[in-house]
């Protein structure tokens, strides 16, 4: 495995075998997207409540969502070396409403597995610097997610 992830469920509803296919999904992207070994990454599963009182305060957007991704690099690259190559390389934190979650399986008509697969790479994608502001950023990213998906085998 070359991502250290590390699980923080506020909610105590995920599963064992959840977290086991999480991990093994977002390596296989960490794989896909050459990112480099042993970095790290946090995703916390929260309620509806919590999520929104982080869209609130970081994105001043006062309801509930699905994802909210925080990348820790932020530098550039002349300035990640300075820290040294031995330094275990951290990608930031992945929020994931576990209410949004069922909701939007039930929504979409696929399992809940599917749909923490489906939000925790999208997370992991915004890590990696990909986004959906635009037209053309958005038909990349969303591509991206679909092959990564459906490669790894949790198609809709």
């Amino acid at each position: 495995m070359s991502l250290e992830i590390d699980f923080i469920d506020e909610t105590n509803e995920i599963g064992e075998e959840e977290l086991q296919t999480i991990e093994r999904l977002l390596n296989f992207a960490a794989e896909k997207e050459k990112v480099d070994q042993g970095s790290e990454v946090s995703i916390t599963f929260v309620t509806n409540e919590r999520i929104q009182e982080i869209n609130k305060e970081y994105r001043d957007k006062d309801q509930p969502t699905d994802v909210i991704s925080f990348a820790l690099e932020e530098t550039s690259e002349g300035e990640r070396e300075l820290l040294g190559s031995d330094m275990p390389r951290i990608l930031g934190d992945i929020i994931i409403s576990v209410q949004r979650t069922r909701e939007q399986a039930e929504e979409y008509g696929h399992s809940e597995l599917r749909e923490l697969g489906f939000l925790a790479v999208h997370g992991f994608l915004h890590l990696l610097g990909y986004d959906h502001m635009t037209e053309k950023d958005e038909v990349v990213m969303f591509g991206r997610q679909r092959e990564i998906l459906d490669e790894f085998g949790l198609k809709r």
